[in-house]
């Protein structure tokens, strides 16, 4: 599992933090946590609070980077069934991968990274795998949006 250090000390270098929300789905949890290397894999550090019918939220702020996480439901470790990005974890399992952009604009380009481009010329689709920009949050957790994990 890697620890991403350099997040240690972003608050520090006068990064501006930018408003993430955290949610889940499930009607049978009874405690629902994330960890991941932005609170030292610490999962009572980032509780998500219950609405009601199964569905859980948290609202933290992270500086811009990139960052590993589980959900962590009733004490079981698991990755995000909604992250579109994963990797391996050297306890077998897999983390998710987290995506913070600097900006509003970056979150957007990011966003359109993950679009499928279509060539009008040929009527194919054309992965949009060429595009870079600053990383978005890829698990539908999105910057100043509220959306589900």
């Amino acid at each position: 599992m890697k620890h991403n250090h350099n997040h240690d000390n972003a608050q520090n270098a006068g990064l501006q933090l930018v408003p993430v929300r955290f949610e889940f789905s499930s009607p049978t949890a009874k405690t629902v946590c994330v960890a991941g290397t932005f609170n030292h894999w610490q999962p009572e550090a980032k509780t998500l609070h219950s609405s009601g019918a199964g569905n859980w939220w948290k609202e933290t702020a992270l500086a811009p980077g990139s960052y590993e996480y589980c959900l962590v439901v009733d004490g079981q470790w698991m990755p995000d069934p909604h992250a579109p990005e994963t990797v391996a974890n050297p306890f077998g399992g897999r983390n998710s991968i987290l995506h913070v952009a600097s900006s509003p604009e970056a979150a957007h380009l990011a966003d359109a990274e993950n679009l499928p481009l279509k060539n009008d010329r040929f009527s194919d689709t054309v992965s949009g795998d060429h595009l870079t920009a600053e990383a978005n949050l890829p698990l539908k957790i999105e910057t100043n949006k509220k959306s589900k994990i």
